[in-house]
């Protein structure tokens, strides 16, 4: 039985408990006029596994937008948010850390002005550059330590009264007609309002998005135990290998990285463990524990006793980049329903997903205060037959 919906109050799905699921959920049910439901098949407190890549990420506060004017508006929109929440009693202190950042180029990159906004920016001397790097330039930033961060986000959101659901879902139809009650046993539900997608790679297959568009790119990785370690440095050269150290706020570094398109292999190769490793130490030799340099070169020996675990996940790329807008789905015995779309942000989910958030927001309540547009191009049919059972 379909209960009336408080009329202040939407009824609002979020698929995707991944940062951006998990960041739009929290950014929606902060406005206060919202029922929010999560439904996910993986939660941040669930065993790490390639199914869920946030749990991998690095993530250091390091925009790649360059000429990009929306990402680096998304981009942005979070630095200011991470820098709040990092600050001396922020609200996620504990799993933020403040640092200094280098990035060393030894591609074609000849400026970094859209980085000009960051805290304490400078452009290094020459005498300052390190390996094949032809310019380099230094800020203050935030690294998260993700699995931590991630817990902050889904006890933020459940603190606030949210729900989850863990769902197996193959098409966004079984949640329009009827919520959440067919996986929930209820036999009563509220009609949904909207539903917000942020299904990362998922977008691929999820029945009534089926987005084709959507691509892995595998990204291997290498956690140290270093609590010596304060800072950040990347070095990206001119073949594009990508090399980066990213302190965590508990000790941790991680140590990274790789970028293969449509590679969907799910668990670590031995041999890029060990390329990471030696590109890492090249660019940090200060990784090594503190004795073993005393009179010494480091060498990649010397990491095996704080290795803590390598890892691996499948970025969710998008060809032609983050997707943000609405389509309205028909459902039978009612009217139109928005579905946002908020995924496909390749490596950068967490360095944008406060932006995401908050554009996610602005299409949601323009959907929801406009209507449904009589444009049948821009709708789209739910399959026929008993939805949701």
């Amino acid at each position: 039985m379909a209960l009336s919906n408080d009329n202040q109050i939407k009824e609002i799905i979020v698929i995707g408990a991944g940062v951006v699921g998990l960041t739009t959920a929290l950014k929606i049910q902060e406005q206060g006029t919202y029922r929010v439901t999560i439904v996910a098949e993986t939660f941040p407190t669930d065993p790490k596994s390639s199914r869920y890549t946030s749990h991998w990420a690095g993530a250091h506060h390091v925009s790649h937008a360059c000429d990009d004017q929306r990402q680096r508006k998304l981009d942005q929109d979070t630095f200011h948010a991470l820098w709040k929440l990092s600050e001396p009693g922020g609200a996620a202190e504990g799993c933020l850390l403040r640092h200094t950042q280098t990035e060393y180029r030894g591609d074609d990159l000849t400026d970094a002005e859209w980085l000009h906004y960051m805290p304490d920016f400078k452009y290094l001397d020459p005498n300052e550059l390190r390996g094949p790097a032809k310019i380099g330039f230094s800020f203050s930033t935030v690294t998260m330590n993700t699995p931590a961060y991630l817990n902050w986000l889904l006890s933020s959101f459940l603190a606030k009264n949210g729900t989850i659901v863990r769902v197996s879902l193959q098409h966004i139809s079984q949640l329009l007609e009827r919520g959440t009650s067919p996986y929930t046993g209820a036999h009563s539900y509220h009609d949904v309002d909207a539903i917000v997608v942020c299904a990362g790679i998922g977008a691929r297959s999820l029945g009534g998005v089926e987005d084709k568009d959507v691509y892995p790119i595998r990204g291997q990785t290498v956690l140290l135990r270093a609590p010596w370690i304060k800072f950040g440095r990347t070095m990206t050269e001119a073949d594009g290998t990508y090399t980066y150290t990213m302190p965590r706020s508990n000790g941790d570094v991680l140590c990274g990285g790789t970028r293969v398109p449509n590679d969907w292999y799910p668990v670590p190769r031995p041999e890029v463990t060990e390329d990471i490793l030696a590109r890492a130490l090249q660019l940090t030799p200060e990784l090594a524990p503190p004795q073993t340099r005393v009179d010494r070169d480091p060498t990649v020996e010397d990491l095996r006793s704080i290795i803590i675990e390598p890892g691996c996940g499948l970025r969710p790329g998008r060809k032609g980049g983050i997707r943000l807008e609405v389509e309205w789905f028909d459902v039978p015995a009612r009217c139109k329903v928005p579905v946002v779309y908020n995924y496909g942000h390749s490596g950068y989910g967490f360095l944008s997903s406060w932006g995401s958030a908050n554009m996610a927001l602005d299409l949601l309540e323009g959907a929801l205060t406009s209507g449904a547009p009589t444009n049948a191009d821009i709708c789209a049919d739910l399959p026929s037959g008993n939805l949701g059972n």
